[in-house]
């Protein structure tokens, strides 16, 4: 499922995502996560910084659900995919870690990224946003009035 544009700008302004996994055994897990962009048209890339839980799930079972919302706009998006797990010696890994290295700044070490393969996708709207549509991201942008002196 390739990423639309709206996809793609919420993991842009959102500060993080939880990423959902489960055993083989079928324990869930859901975990934090702070390093994460879009990668490919249908690929979603998590650094794993302190993520043991998670990368021993993946490798019993790849489907995996993350999630994401603008906390201001009160909105983001489920996504569901298939996930690996690459290892620095991957070829694919220099480049993932490029872009994930442009968000960390290099101050989170991680020795694996999760790849993220997107299957599908539906929108998330938090319950202010059902209630208050119009304010929540009224409220923005009033702020960013207010701050810029307007």
């Amino acid at each position: 499922m390739k990423l639309t544009e709206n996809i793609i700008m919420s993991i842009n302004d959102s500060v993080l995502c939880w990423l959902a996994t489960s055993s083989l055994d079928n324990i869930p897990n859901v975990s934090p996560k702070e390093i994460f962009s879009f990668y490919e048209e249908d690929i979603i890339i998590v650094a794993n910084i302190a993520s043991p839980q998670t990368v021993k799930n993946i490798s019993e079972n790849k489907q995996v659900c993350i999630s994401f919302i603008d906390v201001l706009k009160q909105k983001g998006f489920q996504l569901r995919g298939e996930a690996e797990i690459i290892a620095e010696s991957s070829s694919e890994f220099s480049s993932m870690e490029k872009v994930l290295l442009s968000l960390t700044k290099g101050k989170f070490p991680f020795a694996t990224i999760t790849k993220i393969t997107i299957t599908s996708s539906k929108p998330i709207l938090a319950p202010k946003y059902l209630l208050y549509p119009i304010t929540t991201e009224q409220e923005q942008i009033e702020s960013a009035k207010k701050s810029y002196g307007f």
